[in-house]
């Protein structure tokens, strides 16, 4: 099978035949028809973050259709339509028994630890894989896994943003700007997005934010806060991966506001004066990837017609193009929800 595979850090990947997988006794393996490309692939690329050896293939938003199993797969058959969710889990430990798989102490991701979706097939654990309706079409099935599952879990799980609440989305990338139609559907009183790119700011009001902004305008601060009469909001999304951002939205809550850093970057979190921080009661908390059941939770509200998808995936393109779409997302010159490889 044709698959495009990362050597080391600041080198293109490289499109290489190699053996299609054979699946252990609860494995299957998935024809790949979709898969999406992520900041976080990038970020290995750059040499940002790491895999667990190389070569490997990369890509850990998938989707497609079972065409083997395992001997003591049960669950699932030869013709399943299926998307993957890229987080490994044993199911056993502290984390995974109370819940919490997004941090099962033994995880492992499909794509950077584990070989990954841009290929033509992938071996996955049964225990990963989504039943995907008809209704929905593979490249909305492969961003639905992380650029759709990882906002959730920030918005939903971890911010716990309730009916009415006023929230700041920093970041129109594809994390924010579905971060931004989540909070509609939500409830949110007020959703703001804030972005220093004009055309991700004109996304950002397409996904259903109220109001944008961009962060270099000299009166930014004062507009963001008189759209809260001057209290501040309730949930502040972090999806950059800036440092100064996060204190941004420490800033931007009101008291006893929540703040969830989403965005992967370098460098050392500065809450702010400790004093004023303990004072506002302020949650400051990360958000990694995503949980099994929030895939299927928002398998459910695409396939309901509550979440809409479609203007999703910027861009479709073949794996051979896999380097140039790196690329673009590196530059960030022009506006990208999601470019997703197509297969059939």
């Amino acid at each position: 099978m044709k698959a495009a595979r990362f050597y080391r850090a600041n080198e293109k990947l490289r499109i290489e035949e190699v053996p299609v997988p054979k699946p252990g006794p609860t494995d299957v393996i998935v024809k790949v028809h979709a898969a999406g490309i992520c900041g976080s692939d990038v970020h290995i690329v750059k040499g940002h973050t790491f895999t667990e050896f190389a070569p490997i293939i990369l890509g850990h938003e998938g989707a497609g259709v079972i065409t083997e199993i395992g001997d003591n797969v049960q669950r699932w058959n030869v013709g399943d339509r299926v998307c993957i969710n890229c987080v490994t889990t044993c199911g056993i430990c502290y984390n995974c028994l109370r819940g919490r798989d997004s941090i099962c102490l033994r995880r492992k991701n499909i794509g950077r630890d584990l070989d990954g979706v841009f290929a033509e097939y992938v071996k996955v654990n049964e225990r990963n894989l989504i039943a995907l309706p008809d209704s929905i079409p593979f490249d909305q099935g492969a961003i639905i896994t992380d650029a759709v599952a990882t906002p959730y879990h920030a918005v939903v799980s971890r911010a716990r943003l309730s009916v009415g609440e006023k929230i700041v989305v920093y970041g129109l990338g594809g994390i924010g700007l579905h971060a931004v139609s989540l909070a509609k559907i939500m409830g949110a009183g007020l959703i703001v997005g804030v972005d220093v790119n004009e055309s991700a700011m004109a996304a950002g009001k397409e996904f259903g934010a109220d109001e944008v902004f961009n962060p270099k305008n000299g009166d930014f601060s004062k507009r963001l806060l008189d759209l809260t009469a001057g209290d501040g909001f309730d949930v502040a999304i972090e999806c950059v991966g800036i440092v100064g951002t996060i204190r941004d939205c420490i800033e931007a809550v009101k008291i006893g506001g929540r703040v969830v850093a989403v965005g992967l970057g370098q460098g050392d979190i500065n809450a702010g004066p400790l004093l004023g921080f303990v004072r506002k009661e302020v949650e400051l908390m990360g958000s990694s990837a995503m949980e099994l059941k929030e895939i299927s939770t928002i398998v459910d509200l695409v396939h309901s017609g509550r979440l809409d998808l479609s203007k999703s995936v910027t861009k479709r393109v073949a794996l051979s193009e896999v380097n140039a779409c790196l690329d673009a997302l590196s530059d960030k010159k022009e506006r990208i929800v999601r470019m997703v490889i197509v297969q059939i």
